[in-house]
């Protein structure tokens, strides 16, 4: 009698993750350090008497972690997240309170928005855009139900952006909340909510806005100097009609990456948020259109791996890292090219921050573990 040969074994095709949204994070990341030497030369050397400090830093304390945190992210099945949802944000609601703290929390040009440990800072803040990403794709993903049928879904949801809220702006910083509010409602839209409740939302952050606008003079000088740059050229608008000189400056092939003149003492922040007026300045009309596309990539993949998700947690979860990154990047190009009032809110990858980047690219790194769970599919 003759024996059958064995039945191969076929092995599951191994699963990777989305190689272009990969590469786009990585080149935003390198971009990022890119712009910082050149944005940053001047005030180097006029700060630290080193033409390169703020390259050396961004590298070291957020490129190289800023990697590691995507590379071991990327490798943590997203599920897990879910279990950790309410611990992570718990723990975020301390350190938000910590920074309140005299002795831990620092002061910097009248904002309490970093705490010091050791001689390492960081911002909470960073941290909560994250957490609140995390436990609203887990509490809107175990709760679908209450947020369709029920008023006590979206009252949770306001008092979970309202805690936030309160403590966000005490340190203040409206531009990092108007943020915080944009992801949160975009997921809440996206679990299924009702359209009164959306509308509701629209309404009172409208509201909550002027309010906040009206109760602090420099919010209103702000919008006063959106309306009517010229208004105030030496003053609050100083900062926008500097960052327009240098974008049209730069006209469309702009005046050589490390030639521009606007980080010389002219432009406030270069290489915070007004890092996207020296890109048009040195790259010009050219280097603004790649930037914006690598965003553009970015939402493309980030939204097809939140459509593609195999469950409800990994959608809510894939659309609020994607959200984040994509509205904060339109905000911050649009403010610096006077499209909306400035706000002070850095744009993702490439703005100078070690803790904005770390935290960038580890939510990434988690996105990136989705799309493994969407091969094929």
């Amino acid at each position: 009698m003759r024996m059958r040969p064995p039945a191969k074994t076929i092995s599951p095709k191994p699963q990777r993750s989305d190689v272009i949204l990969m590469l786009t994070t990585f080149g935003l990341a390198v971009f990022g350090l890119v712009m910082i030497a050149s944005a940053g030369i001047a005030r180097s050397m006029s700060v630290y008497n080193e033409p390169y400090y703020y390259l050396s830093h961004q590298f070291l304390y957020g490129f190289l972690p800023g990697i590691a945190a995507w590379f071991i992210l990327q490798g943590i099945d997203y599920r897990k997240w879910e279990k950790w949802a309410l611990p992570f944000f718990v723990a975020t609601i301390i350190l938000l309170i910590i920074v309140f703290i005299p002795g831990i929390g620092t002061t910097v040009k009248g904002a309490q928005r970093w705490i010091n440990l050791g001689g390492l800072s960081f911002q909470p803040t960073e941290l909560t855009k994250l957490s609140l990403i995390v436990y609203l794709a887990a509490w809107l993903a175990s709760s679908r139900q209450k947020v369709h049928s029920s008023i006590n879904g979206f009252l949770g949801f306001l008092f979970i952006l309202g805690l936030l809220g309160v403590l966000v702006m005490k340190q203040p910083d409206m531009g990092t909340m108007g943020i915080i509010a944009v992801i949160a409602c975009v997921m809440y839209f996206v679990s299924g909510a009702r359209f009164v409740y959306l509308v509701t939302l629209l309404g009172g952050g409208a509201a909550a806005f002027w309010m906040l606008v009206k109760i602090e003079p420099y919010r209103m000088q702000r919008l006063m100097s959106f309306l009517n740059p010229t208004s105030d050229p030496q003053g609050m608008s100083y900062q926008i009609n500097q960052a327009l000189i240098a974008l049209g400056s730069g006209g469309i092939y702009g005046v050589g990456l490390g030639h521009g003149r606007q980080k010389f003492n002219y432009l406030p922040e270069p290489v915070g948020d007004s890092i996207f007026a020296i890109l048009g300045e040195e790259l010009g009309m050219i280097g603004c259109v790649f930037l914006i596309s690598l965003f553009i990539v970015l939402a493309w993949r980030g939204y097809l791996i939140a459509k593609k998700a195999p469950d409800m947690f990994g959608r809510l979860l894939a659309t609020g890292i994607t959200s984040w990154f994509v509205f904060q990047a339109f905000i911050n190009i649009s403010a610096i090219s006077a499209l909306i009032p400035l706000t002070g809110i850095p744009l993702p990858f490439v703005s100078y921050g070690g803790t904005a980047l770390i935290f960038s690219m580890g939510a990434m790194g988690i996105l990136l573990n989705i799309s493994k769970q969407t091969s094929g599919k």
